[in-house]
């Protein structure tokens, strides 16, 4: 890991924070239980979402020290799943054919694939990156 590796963008978490109110964003910057939270309470009835928009450039920073940049971009990644999730796209795009072809065919696994892409994907990206960066 760089000390300046930028594994997130703040543009696209708040993009994602207009949809905040259903947790996008905390699901972008690796917050799968409040992102779950306020999927179901609409951003703790839109509060929590307003103080969000404070909160995001700390959570970039948090996000960039915890994952592992490489080839594999988290931007590009989480707007195919948010977009185009059941398609397997962002699957695809990750080296991940097979499932990604699977999502395709099966609307995301019936949408639980992509319910476990939102609370993973993040993971998911470090871990191809560690893999690509140690040749595997």
């Amino acid at each position: 890991m760089t000390a300046n590796q930028n594994t997130h963008s703040k543009l696209i978490g708040y993009l994602l924070w207009i949809f905040g109110f259903l947790g996008s964003h905390r699901f972008y910057y690796g917050k799968p239980i409040t992102g779950t939270i306020w999927f179901f309470t609409l951003g703790l009835l839109f509060i929590g979402w307003i103080i969000d928009l404070f909160l995001i450039p700390a959570m970039d920073r948090e996000a960039d020290l915890r994952y592992e940049d490489g080839l594999v971009s988290f931007n590009v990644s989480w707007i195919l799943l948010t977009f185009v999730g059941v398609l397997g796209i962002h699957r695809m795009y990750m080296g991940k054919w097979l499932t990604g072809l699977l999502y395709l065919l099966t609307g995301g696994l019936f949408l639980v694939g992509v319910l476990y892409d939102f609370w993973t994907l993040n993971e998911q990206i470090s871990t191809r990156n560690r893999e690509i960066a140690a040749g595997l």
